[in-house]
């Protein structure tokens, strides 16, 4: 009945609904199962250096100030499986842009915080989210509470929550898909996949339980081109990785869900720009946001007991802080844990990085999350001469971060500079985030068919049957990890199609009998129905 493209958060929910109404589903993921156990905890377990996060994809990077190329997580469950589990929602102003923020780009959601929220309440749930409502300023209003409390603060985290407290700030409980009953605390969570499976990644709360109820997964599953005839697709070619064998699948619906950066890349490389009326946005307007790494540099290791410790996280600067000089929206900050010495070496440059690592066990510290512009310039286009092994074109993506978004990073750096100063650092060590990791809007939905390639249910202007439910469908980026929106963006849009594919059976089966029958209100397809 359908086909879904990812097994993220926009796939993974989208066949969560699907599956669980009836429908027979196939999931193609381009990666294969990351298996658990203790070779999860050694430091060369952290996503970043596993296998998993693969660069076999010729994804150019030009102006972005990081790496030359990009890579993506390929695996079942995507990002999520290495993710910290953070699971916060959009502001409810978040879904009215900031003028300040979209300066004349078009961008604009096509619903409101009220029509998402019964949605972010179901993702919340299925990713069993722990939070303490009401400690956010910030806060957006909610039907239910989280499905779990928050766990006690670390000794470390306690620290920094003191020092913020006695800046004037209000520090929070960060929301995470963690089942409490399960995890162990230690210190290998984020950028870690979950030894024991107490991370509720994707991998573990959906989709194992959905092949149990009938989905059915193909991994290694490379798609490469989106046939279409009729204002429809009508098939998904797919390359096996290994195997090399080349099939086309069919289904009445598609999903596709492959990231903000393999999604525009499919979708151009299979010309679907000439249905669509705002073909011109598809692999614009890429957002990731304005984030750095603030890493305070401590006397005495500020967490001896290696526990898990990204709890905490501060807003009280989310929609402007008249004291940075900088108008409209800022951000927030998010507490990080203390990253294996391996990823300090590796990341940072040198000789920052070397200078870091054998001090690791002294540092702990804040990302920061600014909102960034949506600017058409930012996008990903088609190197044409480059080919790769399964026959995509390469990817070019040319991405620099406005005045704007540089200078509200630096009014967040400087909030956090301040509270690790005030807990005691030494120094504080600052890097700025080049990957694409919060990558959103290259196929954004919209209101006006000119300026937005999506209609407000996600579908893929021009196609009837083609849906994209991953970070590419934003307009904007907030200043929030997207997951827990993709998430409740999907949910939408599934439950939409099958409650309109339910109504079209149904009237399609008043108009098999006559009028006369339904005047009488006569038993039989009716009352079936």
């Amino acid at each position: 009945d359908a086909i879904v493209i990812g097994s993220g958060f926009g796939g993974a929910m989208a066949a969560q609904v699907l599956v669980r109404e009836g429908w027979r589903v196939l999931l193609l993921e381009r990666g294969d199962w990351v298996d658990r156990g203790a070779h999860n905890w050694v430091p060369e377990g952290v996503g970043p250096l596993t296998r998993f996060y693969s660069a076999e994809a010729p994804y150019s990077v030009m102006g972005n100030g990081g790496p030359p190329t990009a890579a993506t997580f390929h695996c079942v469950g995507g990002p999520s499986v290495f993710y910290g589990g953070v699971s916060l929602r959009f502001r409810e102003a978040d879904f009215v842009p900031d003028p300040e923020i979209i300066e004349g780009s078009g961008a604009a959601w096509p619903f409101r915080y009220d029509e998402l929220e019964p949605y972010y309440t179901e993702a919340e749930r299925i990713l069993g989210v722990s939070g303490a409502p009401g400690t956010d300023p910030t806060d957006p209003p909610r039907s239910a509470p989280y499905p779990q409390g928050s766990a006690d603060l670390a000794p470390v985290s306690r620290r920094l929550e003191s020092a913020a407290r006695e800046l004037g700030l209000n520090p929070f409980r960060l929301p995470l898909a963690i089942d409490r009953k399960r995890c162990l605390a230690c210190g290998t969570c984020d950028g870690f996949a979950c030894a024991v499976s107490a991370k509720n990644d994707l991998a573990t709360v959906v989709i194992r339980p959905l092949l149990r109820n009938g989905l059915r997964l193909e991994t290694n599953a490379v798609v490469t081109r989106l046939h279409v005839r009729d204002g429809k697709v009508t098939g998904v070619e797919s390359v096996h990785r290994e195997t090399g064998e080349r099939t086309v699948h069919q289904a009445p619906h598609v999903f596709l869900a492959a990231g903000t950066l393999a999604t525009p890349h499919l979708l151009l490389a299979s010309g679907l720009g000439r249905h669509n009326p705002g073909a011109d946005v598809i692999g614009r307007y890429l957002m990731r946001h304005y984030n750095e790494i603030l890493l305070g540099i401590f006397p005495r290791r500020p967490n001896p007991e290696r526990v898990f410790h990204k709890q905490l996280g501060i807003h009280d600067f989310y929609f402007g802080d008249p004291a940075s000089g900088v108008r409209g929206k800022l951000g927030g900050l998010q507490q990080l844990t203390t990253p294996p010495a391996g990823l300090v070496r590796a990341q940072l440059p040198w000789p920052v990085g070397a200078a870091c690592a054998p001090w690791v066990e002294h540092l702990t510290g804040w990302l920061t999350i600014a909102e960034d512009q949506p600017r058409p310039e930012n996008r990903v286009e088609l190197i044409s001469k480059t080919v790769d092994r399964y026959g995509l074109p390469g990817l070019v993506i040319r991405h620099h971060h406005t005045a704007r978004d540089r200078a509200a990073g630096q009014a967040l750096a400087q909030r956090a500079r301040a509270i690790l100063r005030r807990a005691g650092a030494w120094s504080v060590v600052r890097h700025r985030v080049g990957t694409f990791s919060h990558g959103v809007g290259t196929v954004r939905m919209g209101t006006d068919p000119r300026t937005s390639a999506l209609d407000g249910e996600s579908r893929f202007r021009g196609l009837d049957n083609l849906y994209i439910v991953d970070g590419s469908v934003m307009p904007t980026s907030a200043a929030v990890n997207p997951s827990l929106t993709i998430a409740a963006n999907s949910l939408r849009a599934a439950r939409r199609l099958v409650l309109r594919t339910r109504e079209t059976a149904i009237g399609y089966r008043l108009s098999a009998i006559g009028p006369r029958q339904r005047r009488l209100g006569a038993p039989g397809p009716i009352a079936d129905s």
